[in-house]
């Protein structure tokens, strides 16, 4: 069960301490498209975001991996102007790999965010990448439900073994 327990939990992208994760040698953010930078059922990303995303990249090199389409990330990404990696699979390695492959970071170096305990902290803690969970921006797609009812019982037994509670937020 430990494969799914973020090293940090946040409520939003933006209660996550950047200037930390520099600090502490992290290069390189991975984001999640769906949910974690975007409403599921959008095209169009808070202004908020789009700043957030443009500040980071100026220390960071900031890199979207999502298993959406390269259709969806193309029309999403001409806002947020960050390499992307679409049709991932996650939690399989692959667009991982190529990450780490394409830019030469360590996987120290790296970390992934995002709103999923099945395809995003299951998919960085097979490649041994640290992983942020925030809470999902919007009802989930038609096709994520499946993944959202496995998350539940997920929780479940985390905090059965006290390793993670939704909604109590840690660093």
């Amino acid at each position: 069960m430990k494969n799914y327990v973020p090293a940090i939990y946040q409520k939003t992208i933006f209660d996550i301490n950047y200037k930390k994760l520099h600090k502490n040698g992290i290069k390189c953010l991975l984001f999640d498209l769906d949910n974690t930078l975007v409403a599921a059922h959008s095209y169009e990303p808070d202004k908020k975001v789009i700043n957030l995303l443009k500040k980071l990249n100026k220390e960071f090199k900031v890199i979207i991996i999502s298993n959406s389409s390269r259709k969806r990330l193309e029309k999403i990404n001409s806002l947020f102007n960050v390499s992307y990696y679409s049709f991932s699979l996650k939690p399989l390695k692959r667009n991982f790999k190529k990450v780490i492959k394409d830019y030469q970071f360590t996987k120290e170096e790296i970390v992934l965010i995002g709103d999923q305990f099945i395809t995003d902290i299951l998919g960085g803690y097979r490649m041994g990448i640290k992983t942020i969970l925030v809470d999902p921006l919007s009802n989930d797609l038609p096709c994520t439900k499946l993944n959202r009812f496995l998350e539940g019982k997920i929780i479940n037994r985390l905090g059965k073994k006290n390793l993670f509670f939704k909604g109590k937020y840690y660093e």
